[in-house]
């Protein structure tokens, strides 16, 4: 499987297809020997292919020579940065590619992917592009010129590999495709009636070579390498992680992986890899074949040796509607229709994010619609933590418990003179006024007759200055109307901010509770705190030094 799939993918990224056959060697070495997953199979992948083939596509090349020079020393200079972020342990960073982000990137990636190949199933010329209103327009323009042959040679060719993944799954439909269709063009002489074929594939390993480019070209590669360096993790680390939860299994180190992924690139591009990253399609196959250990990854790699030394003939009479079949079901089956129509009906905000994620992917490029989908979903993110939920609580009728009124309406008892409230968020400058502007609001609701409010603080986490300095004014604003604040259930941390900032002095600790219950207690039955009350609910870890 993985040599029809790394040839077609180098095919996707403007590269002659033995260069797919090199990026299979090295790399999945080095990552079976560093990385932690024991499945994933790496090398090539369709969709670091593409934006290899976007990102030097804008660039002013001269030539193929400078081209291959780029491509080549853009796996170094993404190997450098993914092996940087291990070390710096920058592993997290995947967490702020959401599933949203993920799964509408990948969607709109896989349909410009396939587009992409139109040009050989339908052995025409239609220029490149990573924009689907380019490639449409593109194929439009060139049906009228389609060559009948070698559409009907792409189209049995998706029909056999979709054929056999259903009916006989453990035989490899690319593999299959591969040898039948080769086997028809040298066989029937179809290469003459305008069939397009791989053409001469170089035999022999690939040699050990530092990649050389101009120092000017660096900053020109820069955003690109990035790009991939996180993308490519992404994908690494999304396939392996569903491959361990599959066996119940947690081994997976996320900065190990970025250690891994880069040693494995830096060392590829020495022999003539362009960038590769852990592959959906293969991984899947390792897993389903048995493989347990990174001993699958060096057969692979040896299999793959022995073609580059003895078998790349065979591969001359190979049609490139064949690799484009081979690429569009691959890619293709990357589509999800499931999540989406799970995020339509419970979350519509995530939806959104999916949809305009997938949108601009499709119209703005790959790298674009990466990049502006993580840009929206912080936003999201942004605009969720600066307007966190506020519940109203009140007492469960017979027991100490306090609940939002909102959820609980029939069951439970409200005070007229108590306003008892918790914050389900950070209290930072994004969302101080917010939170002021919302407890002015119910203090305007009580009316007159309120005298206490009662905060709980169970799941504030964290006050910043700027959010000390408002409660500070507003405490003093309610003490000035007659009105008392009370803290209940601040965690160790939340506490240690409120006595290092004095804001602990200035709610007063006789106003500092353990439970919402004893905060109300006290006012309802003026009764000082037990000694054992006041400790709990004032203690720091400073005085647990």
């Amino acid at each position: 499987m993985l040599i029809p799939q790394g040839m077609a993918y180098a095919m996707i990224a403007g590269l002659p297809p033995v260069f797919g056959l090199y990026a299979s060697l090295v790399p999945q070495v080095i990552y079976a020997l560093t990385g932690t997953s024991r499945q994933l199979s790496v090398g090539p992948v369709a969709m670091d292919s593409l934006l290899v083939a976007s990102g030097l596509g804008a660039l002013a090349l001269s030539g193929i020579e400078e081209y291959i020079a780029m491509a080549i020393f853009l796996a170094l200079f993404m190997g450098v940065l993914q092996l940087a972020f291990g070390l710096l342990r920058m592993g997290f960073l995947v967490n702020f590619l959401s599933r949203p982000v993920i799964s509408g990137f990948t969607s709109a990636a896989a349909i410009i992917i396939g587009l992409s190949q139109l040009k050989h199933l339908l052995g025409t010329e239609i220029a490149g592009s990573n924009k689907i209103q380019v490639l449409l327009a593109g194929a439009a323009a060139a049906l009228p010129g389609t060559h009948w042959l070698t559409l009907g040679l792409g189209l049995v060719g998706v029909a056999l590999i979709l054929g056999l993944k259903r009916l006989a799954p453990r035989i490899p439909g690319a593999l299959a495709a591969v040898v039948l269709g080769t086997l028809a063009v040298y066989l029937l002489g179809w290469d003459q009636q305008g069939v397009r074929i791989v053409g001469e594939v170089p035999g022999g390993l690939p040699l050990l070579e530092f990649p050389e480019i101009r120092a000017d070209r660096v900053s020109e590669l820069f955003p690109i390498a990035l790009a991939l360096s996180l993308i490519a993790f992404m994908e690494a680390i999304s396939v392996a992680k569903a491959v361990e939860e599959k066996h119940g299994e947690n081994r997976l180190d996320p900065n190990q992986e970025l250690r891994a992924l880069g040693i494995s690139n830096i060392l590829g591009s020495l022999f003539q890899s362009y960038p590769t990253t852990g592959g959906f399609s293969r991984t899947a196959v390792n897993d389903q074949a048995g493989a347990k250990t990174g001993m699958a990854a060096l057969v692979s790699s040896l299999v793959v040796g022995l073609t580059l030394l003895f078998l790349t003939p065979l591969f001359h009479f190979l049609p490139n509607a064949v690799l484009a079949a081979i690429i569009m079901v691959a890619v293709f089956g990357l589509i999800d229709l499931k999540y989406p129509r799970e995020l339509w009906k419970n979350r519509k905000d995530e939806f959104a994010l999916l949809l305009v994620t997938f949108g601009l992917t499709l119209g703005l490029g790959i790298k674009e619609g990466i990049l502006l989908g993580v840009l929206f979903s912080l936003l999201l993110l942004v605009y969720r933590i600066s307007m966190p939920h506020i519940a109203i609580l009140g007492r469960i009728l017979g027991t100490d418990y306090f609940k939002n009124i909102n959820r609980f309406s029939e069951d439970i008892e409200e005070f007229p003179e108590f306003l008892i409230l918790r914050f389900d968020g950070q209290l930072f400058f994004g969302n101080k006024d917010y939170f002021r502007k919302e407890l002015e609001k119910h203090i305007r609701l009580k009316g007159p007759q309120l005298k206490y409010i009662i905060l709980n603080a169970e799941a504030i986490s964290y006050i910043d200055s700027s959010a000390v300095f408002m409660l500070r004014a507003f405490i003093r604003d309610l003490r000035r109307d007659g009105i008392r604040f009370l803290l209940a259930g601040a965690t160790g941390p939340t506490r240690d901010i409120l006595f290092s900032s004095g804001l602990a002095e200035e709610i007063g600790r006789e106003n500092q509770f353990v439970r919402t219950f004893e905060a109300l207690q006290h006012c309802m039955e003026a009764t000082g705190k037990s000694d054992m009350e006041h400790k709990v609910s004032t203690q720091t870890a400073r005085r647990l030094m």
